[in-house]
């Protein structure tokens, strides 16, 4: 079940500074209506996907908690409710004058014929002027009503879309003020998502969106059609954003989706926070944070900073060759320099023919004008087939463990050695002098065996950390060398 609850505060009306008789509002509530999405085009293994998809996207409704009406719609529905309260009053004038009509066939008295018609010719005269007075004045609507799900939809079921030329009895239906409907496909191996929102006050569909996207870039997709979704279902006005780029060739993503190179002319985006990241090859990256207001045109420029290089010349205490890789990238046999950022991260692995390895971690320094030196010692490496890290970690945590065990035990029957000790010189008994006496025995026994217990853990303990940093790459500090 879908909904969302928002209390909303009363309007007081004012008039030539004096308190007038608070009126209520009416049609407090803006009902939202989610059809059965169509996966007919969707193969059966991917169709629960597209329901996952779904859900997802329902999910990020919830955030709405009331619409904001803009000025068509309000007329509508202040229209609307002025008919149904004109046609309310004008049926109860006309009930009111069938009832006087009917007095003449009742056969009363006289006496009592005049009363009843006096009486009902009054009641006519005050809805008479409950209707002139409704006419005249027309009903307050809320103008930001609570947003909230259909009966069917709270109630776990999505009604069949309506076909076409019935949309406006199928709201009536639903008493639902909009419906959504949707239809995902697959489209070479991608989703492609299209939604549609039919509003009651216009009888036409007022919002069409649609996203292609891959599986890996489904969260981006969904969040990026919910936040434009949920903009016009809050009824905000939606905001722009344009960005242009330096150099031209810079790769622009907006909320981690591809937006264009370079310039990238103003398009629509929902208000609120935008994640803009800009990256180029040869320059450092960028990203920037801004907030998109309603109806507001952002302008955001970034200029990208080159990149600067440093030299690091690679070598290696071997007599065999030694390939050396980048990451993943080989590079060359050792020596060799490689050109590098200064201060970025580096991932250097050099390998032997016989299977001895080495692996370093390094920070670039901030000095463009020197290079550095790194000497790569290689050894075989520890056979990750036999898991020595979890059996030490294994044996480190029983250890620290019996330390615990043999600690209370120990703490146990020292007290009550203890206790027993200081009652002797009080009992003549000799079976309380033997206990006493045994007692004591298993105190030091307890205390030997907890010194032992944390001697163990500890040697345990440094195996541990000695093994499971055995096989990490080490963080090397450059050798600075002049050039």
């Amino acid at each position: 079940m879908y909904a969302v609850y928002c209390l909303l505060p009363g309007q007081l009306l004012f008039s030539l500074g004096r308190k007038e008789e608070e009126k209520p509002l009416i049609n407090n509530e803006w009902v939202l209506c989610i059809t059965d999405f169509d996966y007919s085009r969707l193969p059966p293994a991917r169709r629960i996907t597209g329901d996952v998809l779904v859900r997802n996207l329902v999910e990020k409704m919830l955030s709405v908690s009331y619409r904001f009406r803009i000025s068509p719609e309000y007329a509508y529905y202040e229209s609307y409710a002025w008919q149904k309260s004109m046609n309310a009053a004008a049926s109860s004038i006309s009930g009111k004058q069938n009832e006087r009509a009917l007095l003449l066939y009742r056969g009363e008295a006289g006496w009592r014929y005049r009363r009843n018609l006096k009486r009902a010719d009054d009641e006519i005269a005050k809805l008479m002027e409950n209707y002139a007075k409704i006419e005249a004045e027309k009903p307050l609507v809320n103008n930001e009503p609570e947003f909230v799900f259909s009966q069917a939809n709270l109630s776990g079921t999505y009604p069949a879309v309506p076909k076409s030329g019935t949309e406006y009895r199928f709201c009536q239906n639903q008493k639902a003020d909009a419906f959504l409907a949707g239809e995902i496909w697959e489209y070479h191996s991608r989703y492609y998502i299209r939604l549609r929102l039919y509003a009651l006050y216009t009888n036409s569909y007022i919002y069409e969106d649609d996203i292609i996207f891959s599986l890996d870039d489904s969260g981006g997709a969904v969040e990026e059609i919910a936040a434009r979704l949920t903009a016009v279902l809050s009824g905000s006005r939606p905001a722009a954003v344009m960005v242009t780029a330096d150099p031209p060739e810079s790769q622009v993503l907006i909320n981690r989706n591809y937006a264009g190179r370079g310039t990238v002319e103003a398009r629509e985006h929902p208000p609120g926070n935008i994640i803009i990241a800009v990256s180029a090859e040869g320059y450092a990256p960028m990203t920037v944070e801004t907030e998109l207001a309603a109806g507001e045109l952002a302008e955001v420029q970034v200029n990208l900073s080159p990149l600067v290089y440093a030299d690091l010349n690679i070598s290696a205490a071997a007599d065999v060759p030694v390939s050396v890789y980048q990451g993943a990238l080989y590079v060359g046999e050792a020596p060799l320099t490689l050109r590098l950022p200064i201060e970025s991260l580096g991932y250097v692995v050099a390998e032997t023919k016989g299977g001895e390895e080495a692996k370093v971690v390094f920070i670039m320094p901030d000095m463009p004008d020197k290079s550095f030196d790194l000497t790569l010692k290689t050894k075989m490496p520890v056979p990750s087939e036999q898991r020595r890290v979890s059996r030490a970690r294994s044996r480190a945590y029983w250890a620290w463990g019996g330390t615990w065990v043999a600690g209370i035990a120990a703490w146990v029957t020292n007290g009550i050695y203890t206790s027993q000790n200081a009652a002797m010189p009080h009992s003549s008994s000799e079976q309380f002098y033997e206990n006493t006496q045994l007692m004591y025995n298993i105190s030091i026994g307890a205390l030997i065996a907890f010194g032992a217990a944390a001697v163990y853990d500890l040697v345990m303990m440094s195996r541990y950390v000695y093994t499971a940093a055995s096989g990490a790459a080490p963080i090397a500090r450059q050798e600075r060398a002049a050039k």
